[in-house]
């Protein structure tokens, strides 16, 4: 459904087209705060500054679950979206004074939703004559100063990353985002903001941008042969000290990657996944990170740098807009120079205010576009599937997703080489409250299946290989002694593994023995009705994200590529469940796994 309106962009001296921007000073744009000089003597000049975060916005502009079709709720209470983000913000600038504030993002902004999808994929951005992105202009209006690049801003390609880019009144920062032929910042590095003071020199604020390592694996298929990313600790290394000689007073990094120094790719790469904790202490210079990517809330974390001793801030607002986070600055001014003289950090919640309604305003049209999409009937169901008990046992929904997978596969290797091997296919319970009702289904009922915008990989592995994966999936189960209580809420996630690294496999028949340690569960593994050949080949159909390595699963990213695309997931199973037009498990469902403890079914 095309907008009725196109809306366009004033371009801004700010914004940034290329490397060539990186260094850019944006507009004089600070007043001082500092108490007058007492009488008879000279006090130092100080000043006050705050610089206000976002991260992980994932296409959230207002408070609204377009696959509920109703307005976000959780059970802790929270708020979304960008519009109540801009409330915060302007609260915070009128009572810190607008030009003694800075506004930032740590990234994973264009992909989330169905409005970023609809705005990648159905009304594209990169159309000729296309809209503009409605991130773009919620965050134009808002007046974020400088965001860096996340590992999603990848997923649509780097066409659609430039075509946002361009769009933006701001830079897109990464420092360590270069050009794989060239080795040089393919965006801009770093940003440089003058704070004025009266009577003062002005107080240089450096923000640095850091993306993740783990692109290079998860979005393999776009970035390829075109950029490299490498590690956020060695390249802070090179550019703090460089951006301290260019008279930087404060430096502020924004950094698209976790505090916890773990990585989900194992070690299929030689950088840290989740390193700012590691960046603030081994980088000397930084004053303070905005981290993201873990989608956990740090109102401050304090981190001391093994060289200097000094302490550097962190502070991780929650994901999806729902918090904004504080770094109060105290700077004084001494012996000709401004320094930091303190850093406290703080959350502000989203849930505290309401919208603004200029954003409102300003989105509605696209808005209004996609919950109609979204909201569009392509068939029915003939009973409710739900993911409610998807983590622990066997259900028909993910059966859903995986049929459609083989399918897709068997079709595109038809007439090849590979046509006449079993096709497998693996899926996660990506959401514990996904439903699709009996009766009419809608896009919006499929996509809340499939949240991510991954596409389709077929790889070749062996029986030994599928073995060695499902142990490792089943790692996911916290380990539980026959006879021993059974609590749902506690028998996942072990070790903290995210839902969406626990796979089913389809056409295999295997129980998960959870009383064993994790690497020896995988009991009565077969497929056909007889003991699994560890030599036999088979096609497995798998998400891009796994199939390039994330999660770490074994074998699976080094395994021979048979086939790709570049069509999403969520929308083969829309077209599979519109070319059926009846959804009935009996076409898709199957029993092939269970929980067992010493062959005793748990359920």
């Amino acid at each position: 459904m095309p907008l009725n309106r196109r809306k366009f962009l004033k371009k801004s001296a700010v914004t940034s087209a290329g490397v060539a921007l990186a260094g850019a000073v944006a507009a004089p744009a600070a007043v001082a705060a500092e108490p007058a000089a007492a009488k008879g003597g000279h006090r130092p000049r100080r000043y006050s500054l705050t610089v206000m975060g976002t991260t992980d916005l994932h296409g959230h502009v207002f408070n609204w679950d377009y696959f509920k079709d109703a307005e976000y709720k959780d059970a802790a209470g929270n708020a979304q979206g960008l519009a109540r983000i801009s409330t915060l913000v302007n609260a915070v600038r009128k009572e810190k004074g607008r030009r003694n504030t800075l506004l930032l993002d740590a990234g994973d902004t264009i992909q989330g939703t169905p409005l970023t999808y609809y705005y990648a994929k159905v009304d594209p951005i990169t159309a000729k004559g296309g809209p503009v992105h409605p991130m773009a202009q919620a965050m134009n209006a808002i007046g974020y100063d400088a965001v860096a690049l996340g590992n999603h801003e990848f997923n649509y390609g780097i066409e659609t990353l430039r075509k946002f880019e361009s769009q933006c009144r701001f830079p897109l920062l990464g420092a360590n985002a270069l050009d794989a032929k060239t080795l040089k910042p393919a965006f801009p590095p770093y940003f440089m903001k003058k704070f004025h003071v009266p009577g003062a020199p002005p107080v240089k604020v450096a923000v640095l941008g850091l993306t993740n390592p783990g692109i290079a694996i998860w979005d393999k298929a776009y970035v390829q042969g075109r950029l490299t990313f490498p590690g956020l600790e060695e390249q802070a290394a090179k550019w703090v000290p460089k951006l301290r000689s260019m008279g930087a007073d404060v430096v502020v990094v924004s950094a698209h990657s976790g505090s916890s120094g773990t990585s989900s790719y194992g070690d299929q790469l030689p950088y840290v996944e989740n390193s700012a904790a590691l960046v603030a202490q081994q980088v000397p210079g930084i004053d303070a990170i905005l981290v993201g990517h873990a989608h956990v809330e740090i109102p401050e974390l304090k981190v001391t740098n093994a060289t200097t001793g000094r302490t550097v801030v962190l502070s991780e607002p929650l994901a999806y807009a729902e918090r904004l986070s504080l770094f109060d600055f105290e700077l004084v001014f001494e012996k000709g120079r401004w320094s930091v003289e303190s850093v406290a950090a703080s959350v502000r919640n989203s849930n505290s205010v309401a919208d603004d309604p200029r954003i409102t305003r300003l989105l509605k049209d696209e808005h209004d576009v996609v919950v109609a999409y979204v909201n569009q009937v392509v068939g029915t169901a003939t009973e409710t599937l739900t993911t409610v008990e998807a983590r622990y046992k066997d259900a028909p929904i993910i059966d859903l997703i995986t049929k459609v997978q083989e399918d897709v596969v068997r079709a595109a290797l038809a007439g090849t080489e590979y046509a006449s091997l079993p096709v497998l296919a693996q899926a996660s319970p990506f959401s514990r409250t996904s439903e699709i009702p009996a009766g009419d289904v809608t896009i919006r009922d499929l996509s809340s299946l499939y949240v991510y915008d991954n596409t389709l990989v077929a790889k070749l592995l062996t029986g030994a290989q599928l073995r060695a994966y499902l142990e490792y999936s089943a790692e996911y189960f916290v380990q539980t002694a026959s006879g021993a209580a059974v609590d749902v809420a506690k028998l996942t996630n072990a070790n903290n593994r995210p839902d969406y690294n626990y796979d089913y496999v389809s056409g295999l028949s295997y129980d998960i023995d959870i009383a064993q340690p994790a690497g020896s569960r995988i009991r009565n593994l077969t497929y056909g009705g007889v003991a699994l050949d560890d030599a036999a080949q088979f096609v497995f159909a798998v998400n891009n994200y796994r199939a390039n390595g994330g999660g770490a699963f074994p074998h699976v990213a080094s395994a021979k590529e048979l086939w790709a695309e570049s069509t999403e997931i969520r929308t083969r199973i829309s077209e599979w469940a519109t070319a059926k037009g009846v959804l009935d498990p009996k076409d898709f469902a199957s029993v092939d796994w269970k929980l067992t403890r010493e062959g005793v079914p748990v359920f």
